[in-house]
């Protein structure tokens, strides 16, 4: 459900409007009608990007924490202000860099050492003692094909390593020595091997300490998370200000906002007190109205669904209870096994106690799909991909499992029940929107679908039907055709209307037939996932057999656990996607949803500085 707002307009002097949006900040209801955007701002920009880096570093420190040996004890929020703030979050980012480039250093001390292995065991300072007696070591690689023994003769040439077919030597000349060979000058480190392990060590001690303050600095997360509260504050006071139009040389300001209906006696009552003036407006048709959704309990843990897509808008109802049940209801269908929707339950059931209250709606929104799976699987007979029809235990009641023809007819009628619901609805909305009339032909395509689904479905699925009851269907069809062709578009010329209910027939036909036919991907996804669970109990008791018995069940459990991990996997994705495909795709188009809406917002105090 879509809550009920007003629209009021404050108009305040200048010298008190610092007091009055503290006001509004208490109250915390009014949402800021925006006149213009925020990125026009500078200021607001700087503190996006503030904001942006606080929470890129909470999630570095939060990945500290979670990644630690040992349970992190958390710090509480210390009281911080925004200065002291800004200045931990720099010293924090100039660690990361320090680190940053640190392991980039160790990197490459890696590879200068690994390189040296190749050359053996050699010291610079015996070559710079060679260097003052009047020699100089020149270090060479060319390929092994390459290297000719008389370089030995001409140039001193000793040859250290063959690796990779590459040769590695050096040469010991007179300084001043021109050496004309077919070969590469190695590029050297500056240090030796045993220099080179001591500032790698100490590069590594680096590291260490700077994980050290760091793994500190992470139980402090929470300062962060007030710090980010904070400057939210600052936002939207600062953005309250942007939204604010000058009037009178700038001695008056002027700002609108939305509050639910349900708070406004608290809001008039208040500002009555404090003597601000102000005045309730009338919604107009093009005001782009924030909305606050309250539904049920169940509903409710179907918002985000509502909230990945797009919030309605103003004019239109809240499609969050009318996709619920038809989502749970596919999500089943798709995952088809008893087991895995039993194994959600009591996995979501045990995290519940594991994790932040943050999570728990999402969980139990898991747990109620994993009712749809139970149920759904229950009367397919499949139970982590064994076919309960086939096992002697059940042989008196088998019968009563839905074959595999019922499951994908009752896909389809399960499909059409949902798009006549969705055309019901946009009929409705019309209703809303532009008025009765209006709504009269939507809702004659809703009778003609039905009566007709009705009188030619039911034969079809060897339902037998009264021919009275035929008749009267064939009757409301007729007259729903009638009402479609020739009042389509109230007010117009019968015959433009009749043009345009042949074309909307075309459409009607057309759309209808593909949008059922998609709806038979909820029978084939859930049949995949349990003969593929079958096929993995068949491998396990197939490709063990011959074994002794305690080799035997330890690969059968191996089997089990791998493939049927696999397998719940694979469903999980599935009975998630192409259920939202179905309600964005198919129910949205058939319910004519709108979309565009605006979160309800309202300035309100987050921090507690």
């Amino acid at each position: 459900m879509i809550l009920t707002m007003n629209k009021y307009a404050f108009m305040v002097f200048h010298k008190d409007y610092a007091d009055f949006l503290e006001r509004i900040r208490q109250l915390g209801v009014v949402h800021i009608r925006e006149i213009r955007p925020a990125i026009e701002d500078a200021a607001l920009q700087t503190i996006m990007a503030e904001r942006k880096r606080i929470n890129v570093m909470m999630r570095f420190l939060a990945n500290i924490n979670k990644n630690a040996s040992a349970p992190v004890q958390l710090n509480p929020a210390r009281r911080i202000t925004e200065e002291e703030g800004l200045r931990w979050l720099a010293s924090l980012e100039a660690l990361q860099e320090q680190k940053a480039k640190l392991l980039a250093k160790s990197a490459a001390e890696e590879k200068d050492l690994d390189y040296l292995s190749v050359w053996g065991d050699f010291t610079y300072p015996n070559i710079r003692n060679l260097l003052k007696a009047g020699y100089e070591v020149s270090f060479f690689t060319c390929p092994t094909a390459r290297f000719e023994p008389q370089w030995g003769v001409d140039y001193n040439a000793f040859l250290v390593n063959n690796f990779q077919s590459v040769s590695y030597f050096v040469t010991v000349t007179k300084i001043g020595t021109r050496i004309d060979i077919d070969a590469e000058r190695a590029r050297m480190p500056e240090h030796d091997a045993p220099e080179l392990r001591d500032i790698h060590a100490k590069t590594l001690a680096d590291i260490r300490a700077i994980d050290d303050r760091l793994a500190r600095e992470a139980a402090d997360v929470h300062t962060l998370d007030a710090l980010d509260r904070l400057l939210q504050d600052k936002y939207d006071l600062k953005n309250a200000y942007v939204q604010t139009e000058h009037v009178a040389d700038d001695r008056l300001m002027l700002v609108e906002g939305w509050l639910p209906e349900k708070d406004s006696p608290q809001l008039e009552k208040s500002l009555d007190a404090d003597g601000f003036y102000y005045l309730k407006l009338d919604i107009a048709p093009d005001d782009n109205v924030p909305i606050q959704l309250r539904n049920d309990k169940f509903s409710r843990l179907y918002e985000p669904i509502t909230k990945m897509f797009s919030l309605p808008n103003y004019s239109e109802l809240d499609p969050t209870p009318l996709f619920a049940p038809f989502f749970m209801l596919f999500f089943g269908l798709c995952f088809g096994d008893g087991g895995y929707g039993l194994l959600i339950i009591i996995a979501c059931a045990y995290l519940k106690r594991k994790m932040s209250a943050e999570y728990k709606d999402y969980l139990s929104l898991f747990q109620w799909l994993g009712l749809a799976a139970v149920i759904v699987g229950t009367c397919t007979g499949s139970f982590f991909g064994v076919a309960l029809a086939s096992v002697p235990a059940f042989e008196r009641v088998k019968s009563y499992f839905v074959s595999s023809d019922n499951l994908m007819t009752f896909s389809i009628i399960i499909g059409l029940v949902q798009i006549i619901f969705g055309k019901a609805v946009a009929a409705y909305k019309t209703k809303m929107q532009k008025g009765f009339k209006y709504s009269i032909a939507p809702f004659a395509w809703v009778f003609v679908i039905l009566a007709l689904a009705l009188a030619l479905g039911l034969p079809v699925l060897n339902v037998s039907i009264p021919p009275l009851m035929a008749n009267i269907c064939f009757g409301i069809a007729a007259v729903g055709l009638l009402i479609a062709f020739f009042y389509n578009s109230p007010g117009k010329n019968p015959f433009l209307n009749f043009g345009t209910g042949l074309w909307n027939t075309y459409n009607m036909a057309s759309g209808l037939l593909g949008d059922t036919l998609s709806y038979i991907r909820l029978f084939a996804i859930g049949l995949t996932g349990s003969i593929l669970g079958g096929v993995f109990n068949t491998l396990a008791i197939t490709m063990t057999d011959g074994m002794n018995i305690v080799l035997r069940i330890v690969v059968m459990a191996l089997i089990l656990l791998a493939g049927h991990a696999i397998n719940f996997g694979l469903c999980t994705i599935s009975s998630l996607v192409h259920p939202l495909r179905l309600i964005f795709v198919e129910y949205y188009k058939n319910s004519e949803f709108e979309g565009g809406g605006k979160q309800y917002a309202p300035l309100k105090q987050h921090s507690n500085n």
